[in-house]
């Protein structure tokens, strides 16, 4: 799911995050209805191989889905 942040409600969305998160940052990536952090944390489960794994097991890819 992405959610699109229009021109003025900005700071309600981080405002928002923030106490779903505690982090406020944009992006803030979400997989299987768990905060994985933002594009650093995203970087690092890709580089470090789990980032296929965790999609695949939230149904997000399939399971035989080539490496990434």
């Amino acid at each position: 799911m992405f959610v699109s942040i229009g021109e003025g409600d900005g700071n309600e969305m981080q405002a928002a995050l923030a106490e779903w998160t505690g982090r406020k940052t944009v992006p803030n990536v979400f997989i299987a209805g768990k905060n994985i952090g933002g594009c650093d944390s995203v970087m690092e489960l890709h580089q470090s191989g789990q980032l296929v794994t965790l999609l695949a097991n939230a149904g997000a890819i399939a399971n035989n889905s080539a490496q990434l």
